[in-house]
């Protein structure tokens, strides 16, 4: 890209991006404000762009080693990558190292579209040089490995048109594997599960819940699923609500004592999509508003956190 093509308005961003993260934070803090809200994922792929034509140097790479700013660094940095690469990358870092992280992996491959985990695994495949599902059938166990993988098969059903009338068929199908028997039908259920696409998954759940008046999680938590139960329970869960489920992991988060970078990364990550969904399912869990919660955490505002609130609030709203 030749600097002399390239648009004043990305010139600009970039400017302010490097100005501000190098210590001239005063005179950016508003235009930190619009570029960090009010952007496009196709603008910050532009600015990406320019950055390295301007620096010669990768803005991501740049955003990562910032110690002083590094709440607001992280927010830049998860609003600038482009989504698909952001889950490959947090999909490898939670599976790589000594405990699996779980919670990350089920919220990416439970919350993306068929399109979306299709573009995971391909940014995945480009930049590890490895399979997301042989990592993840590898590093997982049990159930779990077996209804990820189930999901991770599902990703090759894309483009298809939900079909109320088959998800009635499978509902019933579900149905059967749970009730009829001493003992679920597993093998049922994960082939229904591997075999549909994430909208058509949504279509099963909902009609399984108008055929028989309760959410599919209700028959799981009988006695008789156990083991097998329990772990399908939060994946089905969060397939089916998954503003509810990040709801959760906020809660656990503010319990927990580390809710400053779970409301980055929540925040971040599910502006334009579901945040609004999010924002309603946490405070009728808690009765706290997400804004008051993001306000109470970044109250000190030292390092850039007074903006780091300002942001989040934004795009809260």
């Amino acid at each position: 890209m030749a600097t002399s093509h390239i648009s004043k308005k990305y010139v600009s961003d970039c400017q302010h991006l490097q100005h501000y993260f190098s210590g001239n934070e005063a005179s950016s803090s508003k235009k930190m404000m619009e570029i960090l809200t009010s952007r496009k994922p196709e603008d910050y792929k532009l600015i990406r762009q320019t950055y390295s034509a301007l620096y010669n140097s990768d803005l991501l790479y740049m955003l990562s080693g910032i110690k002083r700013h590094k709440n607001l660094a992280m927010v830049a940095y998860l609003r600038i990558c482009e989504p698909h690469e952001r889950d490959a990358q947090s999909l490898r870092g939670g599976l790589v190292g000594s405990c699996v992280d779980l919670n990350t992996i089920t919220e990416i491959l439970c919350t993306r579209s068929t399109l979306d985990l299709q573009n995971v695994r391909q940014a995945y495949l480009t930049k590890y040089n490895a399979d997301i599902g042989q990592d993840v059938v590898l590093k997982t166990n049990g159930n779990t490995k077996e209804v990820f993988r189930a999901i991770l098969n599902s990703t090759r059903f894309s483009g298809a048109r939900v079909d109320a009338s088959m998800a009635m068929c499978d509902a019933k199908m579900i149905y059967e594997a749970m009730e009829s028997g001493k003992s679920i039908d597993r093998k049922t259920i994960f082939s229904i599960i591997s075999q549909r696409n994430s909208g058509q998954l949504k279509a099963i759940l909902q009609a399984y819940k108008q055929l028989y008046g309760h959410d599919f999680s209700q028959s799981l938590k009988q006695t008789k699923s156990g083991e097998f139960g329990k772990e399908l329970l939060v994946i089905i869960k969060c397939i089916q609500y998954p503003e509810k489920h990040f709801a959760k992991q906020l809660q656990r988060a503010v319990e927990k004592g580390s809710a400053q970078e779970a409301l980055i990364r929540v925040v971040s990550t599910r502006a334009g999509s579901d945040i609004k969904g999010i924002k309603t399912a946490f405070s009728a869990k808690t009765g706290w508003s997400l804004e008051s919660l993001v306000r109470s955490e970044f109250s000190n505002t030292e390092n850039g956190n007074g903006l780091v609130a300002d942001v989040l609030v934004g795009l809260l709203k």
